[in-house]
């Protein structure tokens, strides 16, 4: 109890008031876990935004000199950029292909775009390749569809 009295006030007070801070925030979060409307902090949360009123941050825009971008799905997650590279460009020139990769991991998601600068070349790509089993897997290929 003496060492109690020995400490400085403020110094107790500033205590008091971090272990405090501490514990409610503890509690927030176990309840705003759970979903219960009990905490004061989860009432105060946005209202969920419902599908309609959504907005794509991203969008991919068409070209803007005629060329064509071309969608492909389904690929193999072994595949790399060279290798869709040489497949689209048995059919003509190619001005780059890329597969879209998470962020945090590097790996691939499966899909990816190319990009051909002649609507025929890339028609005759997409007609040929769609269905087509590469690397185990049956490529999808169509041109890309434009948000926005």
């Amino acid at each position: 109890m003496e060492f109690l009295k020995s400490l400085n006030p403020l110094v107790v007070a500033a205590v008091s008031f971090v272990a405090g801070v501490v514990v409610s925030c503890i509690l927030c979060r176990i309840c705003g876990r759970c979903g219960r409307k009990s905490c004061s902090a989860t009432q105060q949360s946005k209202k969920p935004v419902r599908r309609e009123e959504r907005k794509f941050e991203k969008t991919h825009p068409a070209p803007a000199d005629g060329s064509i971008e071309i969608y492909v799905g389904n690929l193999s997650y072994d595949m790399t950029d060279e290798q869709l590279n040489k497949e689209f460009s048995a059919y003509g020139t190619v001005n780059s292909a890329r597969i879209i990769t998470n962020r945090y991991n590097g790996k691939s998601k499966g899909f990816g775009f190319v990009h051909m600068p002649n609507r025929d070349e890339a028609d005759a790509a997409v007609a040929a390749l769609n269905d087509k089993e590469v690397l185990g897997r049956k490529m999808k290929c169509n041109e890309a569809k434009n948000v926005g």
